[in-house]
């Protein structure tokens, strides 16, 4: 998920009370466009070392070669298709809680403590009395965060399950594609086959406080310390932020992938979060949380700055 500025938040607010309301959709949708073309790739090589043996792949070059050699260029993209539409649907819901939640607990939670005779905000500034802390960023991104899990789970699980079919024909590939992929969860396992490991999701996308209260910190840092222009501040706060995220989340992630990559009927090994955890500790010990995470903090800055110049260029453009 991109990170927003104040003005886009604020440009948020104005279109939901009348303005133009498809633009925040529209920018969302080359937002997920260019997050996908950057990020794509290294989220496959990610997944796949999460998911995988020593014995298959001894590391991310390792990995990315035999998959060129074995696939082609086209196997970096597999499963993208999900992420893809989920994207368009995500970037829109999470900009919008986010939006809400931000609002929310500055009016209802943080301005009426400030209120308070005695209260420390007293000595600050008018502005920055009004301003929403950083804490408070961070309590939005996590709500925002669980809000979009309930998307999330289920584009998330069907892209890891493609993601991880390494046969090169086609023919030999349980599922054809993401929809493919859907019904066949769906026939076999319902509803919650499909929303299968939702509770990790949750679990993971809690750690969305560090990735907005970060952002948040690191803005006013740079606007206080330095001349760089609107977009340039966003661009590194918002990459140097998403990086503070995965550092702080991936461990979360890995287990995750394991439980979204379970075989769902009797063969199922992952019966609970706790059981994943275990595994990915008897095979790898402590640096088996972190396998895969070279790609994964390779991505998180060009992908997610990318994804926010071409929300901010498309938001210019069309208002």
């Amino acid at each position: 998920m991109p990170a927003t500025t104040r003005s886009e938040n604020e440009g948020i607010v104005k279109q939901s009370q009348g303005g133009r309301a498809y633009t925040g959709f529209v920018a969302g949708v080359f937002s997920g466009i260019a997050k996908l073309s950057v990020g794509h790739p290294f989220d496959t090589i990610k997944v796949r070392l999460q998911t995988s043996t020593k014995t298959q792949f001894t590391g991310p070059i390792d990995c990315l070669m035999q998959t060129i050699r074995k696939e082609g260029i086209n196997g970096m993209y597999k499963g993208a298709t999900p992420p893809l539409i989920g994207w368009m649907c995500m970037d829109s819901l999470m900009l919008g809680s986010l939006t809400l939640y931000r609002r929310l607990l500055n009016e209802h939670v943080f301005q009426p403590l400030r209120a308070h005779p005695g209260h420390p905000s007293i000595y600050l500034p008018d502005a920055d009395r009004k301003r929403l802390p950083p804490v408070g960023h961070g309590m939005a991104g996590m709500l925002a965060g669980w809000t979009v899990s309930f998307i999330a789970a289920p584009v998330e699980h069907v892209k890891a399950r493609l993601q991880i079919q390494y046969a090169s024909d086609k023919s030999k590939r349980l599922y054809t594609g993401p929809i493919d992929c859907t019904k066949k969860l769906l026939r076999g396992h319902g509803v919650p086959g499909l929303w299968h490991g939702l509770s990790a999701t949750l679990l993971f996308r809690t750690f969305f406080f560090c990735w907005w209260g970060s952002y948040d910190i690191i803005t006013r840092a740079l606007q206080r310390n330095t001349n760089l222009s609107t977009p340039a501040v966003n661009f590194w706060a918002g990459g140097l932020s998403a990086q503070i995220f995965w550092i702080t989340s991936y461990p979360s992630d890995v287990v995750k992938q394991r439980i979204m990559t379970d075989p769902l009927g009797p063969e199922r090994k992952y019966p609970r979060w706790k059981d994943a955890a275990k595994s990915v500790y008897r095979e790898g010990g402590w640096k088996g949380y972190w396998r895969g995470f070279v790609p994964c903090f390779l991505r998180a800055f060009p992908a997610n700055a990318m994804a926010l110049v071409a929300f901010e260029g498309t938001m210019r453009y069309l208002n």
